[in-house]
């Protein structure tokens, strides 16, 4: 499956998860249901991923977590804001890069129409 295959089912669970919990809840209860429903779906998910930043022969443990890591293609970052800026897209892309992972989605659930609340990145 590639990941543009895989995105159109992450964003159908997220807007089944949105539909279901409205704005408003902590960033962890829509991380945890996300992740439910794509397990559902048959996809293989990891939650707060770790991944490590190597600066030239050293790995260096940070603290960076993904989200959402979806069949180790696609990284999910959820955000429950206002609205998006520029750190947002920053780290999203940053999280990418790290994990080699050409496809992000930066989800806000935060909004009241979900579609509102979607920003793809491709690196």
């Amino acid at each position: 499956m590639n990941e543009n295959e895989i995105s159109k089912i992450i964003l159908d669970c997220a807007f089944k998860v949105h539909t279901a919990l409205g704005p408003g809840l902590l960033e962890s209860a829509y991380r945890e249901c996300l992740a439910y429903e794509l397990r559902k779906a048959g996809l293989k998910v990891e939650k707060e991923k770790p991944i490590p930043l190597i600066y030239e022969e050293v790995k260096l443990e940070c603290g960076y977590r993904i989200d959402l890591l979806v069949e180790n293609k696609v990284v999910i970052e959820l955000k429950v804001v206002e609205a998006f800026n520029d750190v947002h897209i920053a780290q999203t892309l940053t999280y990418m890069r790290l994990s080699c992972c050409n496809l992000g989605l930066l989800l806000n659930f935060y909004t009241k129409s979900l579609k509102n609340g979607i920003k793809r990145l491709i690196l």
